[in-house]
């Protein structure tokens, strides 16, 4: 059985893509076509702020895009020695609260120690941070996309836990999207799942989707990675056959696998 993940490939150089590979445990036959495109912003006041770390308590990330705005910093041979020298000693004696293990990996990457990466959407996060920051105190600085939800930034602000936002990049629908996903349609039929991984996802996509599968969008399970984009998915008007317990690629393997046999 085919399955379409709507997706970015993972780095190349990374080797094969960990949901293809999981999905292929499963005897599923997966195909990625990349969403998104991300243009970066604002990356001269995010390493303004990143050079004040006595200014912040810490700081939050649910994007991995965030993280590929500070590496793009770090390229600058006089940034990347701040941040070797001094910069990334100061910020580690402070919290680094992170949703996911692809964000968790990348803040690695750049010398940091993740926490909360269990915590598996934005919500859980939130309660994770309010449990061990007092309220009043510096704040967490946030660099996140012009089309970040407001759960994280709401249930701090409930809580009187301060959080400095900065939009470092905006999302748009990739260049190539349709023309991919009519060539997948008309090269491989109609899969029996789909799977979406962000609400920009459903955005971009859906439409195109249900025009390529036309009647026979019933026969297709609809799959998300995680609540925000099932939640996108259902306000859209599709049943979603299953949510990935936490986003990794044997969770929704599983999920999808049980949804597609009905046990």
């Amino acid at each position: 059985m085919k399955v379409l993940l709507l997706k970015d490939p993972k780095d190349k150089d990374s080797g094969p893509d960990p949901y293809i590979k999981e999905l292929g445990s499963y005897s599923l036959e997966a195909t990625l076509i990349p969403v998104l495109s991300f243009e970066f912003t604002s990356l001269d006041s995010l390493f303004d702020k990143l050079s004040h770390p006595e200014c912040y308590g810490g700081l939050v990330f649910t994007s991995p895009r965030a993280l590929e705005a500070i590496k793009i910093c770090l390229k600058e041979k006089s940034k990347k020695e701040a941040w070797s020298k001094s910069l990334k000693q100061m910020w580690n004696i402070k919290p680094t609260y992170v949703v996911g293990k692809a964000t968790a990996s990348l803040v690695e990457e750049i010398g940091l120690i993740p926490q909360g990466e269990k915590a598996g959407n934005a919500e859980k996060l939130a309660e994770y941070i309010c449990s061990r920051e007092k309220p009043n105190s510096s704040a967490l600085l946030f660099p996140c996309g012009a089309l970040k939800r407001e759960v994280l930034p709401t249930a701090l602000r409930e809580k009187g836990i301060p959080l400095e936002s900065l939009t470092v990049y905006q999302t748009t629908q990739h260049p190539d999207l349709q023309e991919s996903l009519s060539s997948y349609f008309s090269q491989q039929g109609i899969p029996a799942s789909v799977v979406f991984f962000s609400p920009s996802g459903v955005k971009f996509c859906l439409q195109h989707i249900q025009k390529l599968s036309g009647d026979l969008i019933n026969q297709v399970k609809f799959a998300a990675i995680g609540p925000s984009t099932a939640e996108a998915l259902q306000g859209a008007g599709i049943a979603v056959s299953c949510t990935a317990g936490s986003p990794t690629p044997q969770d929704l393997a599983a999920a999808i696998h049980r949804a597609l046999h009905n046990c």
